[in-house]
């Protein structure tokens, strides 16, 4: 059987012409779409998500965040519109890719004979964004109600920090006047057969140190050169990269979340092979999970790394987040109950974790809301951001069947405190 590399024209309620279930169609028409950085294509998400709100019948308000940057948002008003929202949020845009790395063309949404649909996005996440519409669109078509209303928002600008997306858009009175009491956001896949949901997040941040130092020629033994700075603070960091690294391979009850990354991404410096530079430049990205104090314990280690180097370092951050909240996973908690008994109805095992990379959840946590991360994608490797990223069809209409479970049962949690 050779790889369905047409499939059809998008429909979305209606029968696929090939005979493709109609939601795995729907799939591949919105995965086609090169929403890819650095220019990602958002006009032509916004007529996709235009055509799905007329299609289910739910209005779609637009905020143009920042020039360019638009969140979408289709709201499905529930019976009680006065309670607290619950916010299905998405992102529409993808990382680049590395074509020569892929099987097939990155954005052909490429069908194998297994089923395997091999698209950059089909993980991250624009299988959940799918699965959101049509989990809704069935829910509609049974003369479904819910008690909260539904909104299902859609960002731009989350896989480059997502600062002209989410991180503004939540500072903004369109915001809250959403009212949302409980947001679901992107999650990761898990190999095995459990379903991994996050809570919360490591801080990222992004830390430049500048070493300047002695210059002069390459052929003498120059005193206090930047390198020496250089090579003492890059020690430093990667001392520590290891102890942690230690700590996860150690430990039987650590997952990646619960320990601190830290990785050198850049060097800069030098403007000749016999000129020694008055400076040069090393660049880490650190993800920091919340039970460490960030600004106690953390940044007074890296100013003791910098001091320890030598004289005149200094230090700054491109990205340097102190958030720490998390959504409570207590079965006390109501927004959480309802959350893990409809899973656990579904015979899912739920692992709970701290996700450790960043998503937009972390500023959905920001302003107080709780929010978790999930993406139903078991028995599938981890692929986000890698080559020949992919999902099983079967794997991706389970996870429709999820939601169609899950939005409901917390659409229809009784009034709360926060509702009055």
């Amino acid at each position: 059987m050779l790889p369905d590399k047409d499939g059809s024209g998008g429909c979305g309620g209606g029968q696929a012409t090939s005979g493709e279930d109609p939601s795995v169609n729907l799939f591949r028409e919105y995965l086609r779409l090169r929403t890819v950085h650095p220019e990602p294509d958002y006009d032509a998400a916004l007529r996709f998500l235009d055509r799905i709100a007329e299609e289910l019948g739910l209005p779609m308000k637009k905020i143009e965040v920042c020039p360019g940057r638009v969140v979408s948002i289709m709201t499905w008003q529930g019976t009680n519109p006065a309670l607290k929202s619950i916010l299905l949020n998405s992102h529409t845009d993808v990382v680049p890719v590395y074509q020569e790395h892929w099987k097939y063309d990155a954005f052909a949404a490429v069908k194998d004979a297994e089923g395997n649909i091999y698209a950059r996005g089909t993980q991250d996440m624009k299988c959940v964004t799918i699965q959101y519409i049509q989990a809704i669109r069935r829910l509609k078509a049974e003369g479904r109600k819910c008690m909260r209303t539904i909104h299902l928002m859609f960002v731009p600008d989350e896989e480059v920090g997502g600062h002209k997306g989410m991180e503004t858009f939540v500072k903004l009175p369109e915001f809250q006047k959403l009212n949302i009491g409980f947001a679901l956001d992107e999650g990761l896949a898990n190999p095995g057969e459990a379903f991994t949901v996050f809570y919360g997040e490591r801080n990222p941040w992004w830390i430049t140190v500048h070493c300047p130092g002695s210059p002069g020629h390459g052929s003498r033994f120059v005193e206090n050169t930047a390198a020496e700075k250089l090579r003492s603070i890059i020690n430093s960091f990667l001392d520590f990269r290891e102890k942690e690294k230690h700590r996860l391979n150690t430990s039987e009850c650590f997952t990646l979340g619960d320990v601190t990354t830290v990785n050198m991404t850049m060097v800069k410096g030098g403007v000749a092979y016999n000129v020694i530079p008055a400076e040069m430049d090393v660049s880490f990205d650190l993800r920091i999970p919340p039970t460490v104090n960030l600004q106690v314990c953390f940044e007074e280690q890296i100013k003791k790394w910098c001091k320890e180097a030598g004289e005149g370092i200094t230090y700054e951050f491109a990205q340097k987040h102190m958030n720490q909240n998390l959504t409570s996973t207590d079965d006390s908690d109501p927004w959480w109950k309802a959350f893990s008994t409809t899973c656990k109805a579904m015979n899912m095992t739920l692992e709970k974790e701290i996700f450790p990379a960043a998503t937009d959840s972390r500023f959905i946590r920001a302003v107080g809301l709780p929010a978790i991360g999930f993406s139903p994608m078991n028995r599938t490797p981890i692929l986000l951001h890698d080559h020949n990223e992919y999902l099983n069809e079967q794997v991706f209409l389970k996870g429709i069947q999820v939601y169609e479970n899950l939005v409901p049962a917390l659409a229809n949690v009784p009034t709360l405190p926060c509702d009055t």
